[in-house]
């Protein structure tokens, strides 16, 4: 007779326990990560909108808009100047892209990281700055965020290509968990404007970044939002 061989019961046991420790390790790295991403935009929002009102505190005027840009702040090159009727708009109605002035504005005054220079639409590197996920953020006036058509205001993108698990965590965090309401919502923009648009992101419906008053779990990818001003 042939004697059979196999796994002991504590063998096996011991197995397991190891499976459970990496499954267990790999998902609390899932998890470090996710929150580290979710820092790291409300930190951006954050920093992008003390710099707005401080700016706005210092020279009573707002970033992008500022008319007196080229003559009181230190630009290299000289900055460009809005046309100060208190909008940040688009060349389309202002003569100048100043959600793009913006950047070089907040940070040639010091209220921003960075070095940006001034240059017409579509944004780069060297105009604007980017989210976590490479697309550009944006502060301007307008009303392309949440559902249907909302009041114009100014806002802080965060530009899209961000899961949407990331946005329901920041909404959660710092305002009431609702993609269509309150001061953090869905926003459609693409990341940038012309040539550097990415895909437009999508909600309102199953599958999509958000449905009714609910953000998509599980993740859809490219999502986008934007911090009311």
């Amino acid at each position: 007779m042939r004697k059979q061989t196999g796994f002991t019961l504590i063998e096996i046991a011991i197995v397991l326990v190891i499976i459970g420790l990496l499954l267990g390790g790999v998902l609390k790295g899932q998890e470090l990560i996710t929150s580290a991403r979710v820092r790291n935009l409300i930190s951006q929002q954050d920093g992008v909108k003390a710099a707005y009102f401080g700016f706005l505190d210092r020279f009573r005027a707002l970033p992008g808009d500022y008319s007196l840009a080229a003559t009181n702040i230190a630009c290299t090159p000289a900055c460009t100047n809005g046309n100060g009727n208190g909008q940040i708009l688009t060349a389309v109605t202002d003569g100048v892209d100043e959600y793009i002035a913006v950047w070089s504005h907040l940070a040639s005054a010091g209220f921003i990281n960075g070095s940006y220079a001034y240059a017409v639409a579509p944004e780069t590197p060297a105009s604007a700055p980017t989210n976590p996920y490479a697309r550009y953020i944006q502060l301007i006036y307008d009303n392309a965020y949440g559902t249907g058509t909302p009041a114009l205001r100014h806002n802080i993108k965060t530009g899209n290509g961000i899961p949407s698990e990331i946005l329901a965590e920041i909404d959660r965090k710092i305002d009431d968990g609702n993609p269509v309401g309150g001061v953090f919502q869905f926003s459609a923009y693409p990341g940038g404007t012309g040539a550097s648009a990415g895909t437009i992101p999508t909600g309102g419906g199953v599958g999509l970044c958000y449905n009714a008053t609910s953000w998509t779990a599980p993740t859809v990818s490219n999502c986008g939002a934007a911090s009311l001003l």
